[in-house]
């Protein structure tokens, strides 16, 4: 039993586990009537998590929700809406095959008699569209909005919520300009002035010290601490997002960078968004022989998307990329990959491993070429001799390479993405936050192989959203946000609070320029 007038939704010790990873654990958290319930932390502390539990979209593993003082299940997103509880992703659930208003009244469709009341439905979504600022004809075709607008038309279909007392919104910003943040803002007071609760996630700490109400603040999927914004300064929020607890020991270096060639330079790259925008914008940099470049950055920042331009998965980027010295242009993977870049994805899963084949084909599958013979076959001692130089090499822990890829644990997998890359002889190696989903010990063990390889002269960029992380592996970061670079630290330089608060630095304005933080 829970019960204070002032809390519209108590969640009470709530974990939630994956395999493999504790998500949340045991994270208690008040939903304050009529006020901006922020909610921050860094990528993977959990904060989406306990939204999605909130709206019904995922369920606590252990935990309790109570509402006006009784006690909630939320089975699925219909059980949170009786409730008046609705979402804004981040990651827009639009149809772009279908109209403005087809998309605004999805779920809260009108009929007369047998038919949809499309009429209604028009003029209705010319009510929320004028609300929002926003005057479009409802018959225009959602796909045909740049994104800010399509990002508009996602907030506008919650508006039309009766029963509305909590509106989760997951960094609704991200797609916004100035001035359409200004309205947005404008909607929110309205919202909390009729007593309806907003729960607010957002990595812009300037939008949180204008609009927020209440802060709290995740770590790692625990509960760190929680203080009303008028009591508090940026100071406070990193301190905390940041934390004390992580230890990863720094490996010196016996290359002397400064005496190292170029391997890589990049000039304006930019990556249009579909519908306006940039995913990527105007990023420059350089990569040294036998360099670590972190690029650090939150989520939506571009540093996947700079990754993937890099491997050819975007022909139609911009800007020049010169490999030793020699522009080149990034058409196809297997271009690329002829070149000698590399890639370890994100998602080892989906985009790393085939389930499917066992350890060794797995680590043989991107060098397959090298073992040909006579043109259509292949030289399977060959392969099997490469395979277990390379298991010996980065010390994968398997009993037989015959065995099934996920006999494995996460860390071993994550050494068999990597030795699948290294054997295709690369000379530039991406690494998309390489120690996602692995434990403490095989993070150390992946790091111990990054250094290796790259003191051997193999040049390596690594995204990772974990500070301590990032810090203690690169010998240089550059960071990230909103596809803007805004900053380069080096040296005394890569410390927590310089990261963090060039991270939050860049947003758009109108014309999608970079405004600088003064």
């Amino acid at each position: 039993m829970f019960d204070d007038p002032n809390v519209v939704l108590h969640c009470e010790k709530i974990d939630k586990i994956y395999p493999g990873t504790k998500a949340l654990d045991g994270v208690s958290f008040d939903v304050l009537k009529g006020k901006v319930n922020v909610l921050i932390g860094e990528n993977g502390a959990g904060k989406s998590t306990l939204m999605k539990m909130i709206a019904g979209i995922e369920h606590p593993s252990a935990g309790t929700m109570y509402m006006d003082g009784k006690e909630i299940v939320l089975k699925d997103t219909n059980a949170a809406r009786e409730h008046g509880i609705g979402i804004i992703h981040q990651e827009l659930s639009l149809f772009p095959n279908l109209n403005i208003y087809q998309n605004i009244y999805m779920g809260h469709e009108q009929k007369k008699g047998f038919f949809l009341n499309d009429s209604a439905h028009s003029e209705g979504a010319k009510k929320v569209l004028q609300r929002l600022e926003h005057e479009m004809d409802p018959n225009t075709m959602v796909g045909d909005l740049r994104v800010g607008q399509q990002q508009m038309i996602e907030i506008g279909r919650n508006l039309l919520q009766n029963n509305l007392r909590i509106l989760i919104m997951d960094e609704p910003t991200s797609s916004l300009s100035t001035a359409e943040v200004q309205v947005l803002f404008k909607i929110m007071r309205e919202l909390t002035a009729a007593g309806i609760s907003i729960v607010y996630i957002s990595h812009r700490l300037e939008e949180i010290m204008e609009i927020g109400d209440h802060v709290t603040i995740l770590r790692d999927g625990k509960y760190v601490a929680d203080a009303d914004v008028k009591d508090i300064q940026l100071s406070w929020i990193v301190k905390n997002m940041v934390g004390t607890d992580k230890s990863y020991r720094r490996i010196p270096r016996t290359i002397d960078l400064k005496k190292q060639p170029e391997i890589l330079r990049v000039e304006h790259l930019s990556l249009p968004k579909r519908g306006g925008g940039f995913l990527v914008n105007d990023v420059s940099f350089d990569l040294k022989k036998g360099e670590i470049l972190g690029i650090y950055g939150l989520l939506g920042a571009g540093r996947s998307e700079v990754f993937e331009c890099l491997m050819g998965m975007h022909p139609e980027s911009t800007g020049k990329i010169f490999l030793e010295g020699k522009e080149i242009k990034a058409g196809s993977i297997a271009e690329q990959i002829e070149r000698g870049f590399a890639i370890v994805p994100e998602d080892r899963q989906a985009m790393g491993l085939v389930q499917s084949l066992d350890i060794e084909h797995n680590l043989s599958l991107s060098a397959i070429k090298d073992y040909r013979r006579g043109g259509f076959f292949v030289d399977e001692k060959k392969q099997a001799e490469k395979v277990e130089e390379e298991i010996k090499d980065i010390h994968i822990k398997v009993a037989d390479k015959s065995l099934p890829i996920l006999s494995l644990s996460g860390g071993n997998q994550q050494k068999v993405v990597i030795g699948k890359c290294i054997l295709t002889g690369p000379k530039i190696l991406l690494l998309d936050e390489p120690s996602r989903g692995i434990d403490i010990g095989a993070k150390t063990e992946v790091f111990d192989i990054i250094h290796k390889y790259a003191e051997e002269g193999l040049s390596i960029i690594v995204v990772s959203s974990e500070l301590k992380e990032i810090m203690a592996i690169a010998d240089r970061i550059m960071v990230l946000s909103n596809g803007l670079k805004t900053g380069e630290l080096l040296g005394e330089e890569i410390t927590e609070d310089n990261l963090v608060l060039a991270s939050y630095a860049g947003h758009h304005t109108d014309n999608g320029k970079k405004e600088s933080q003064k």
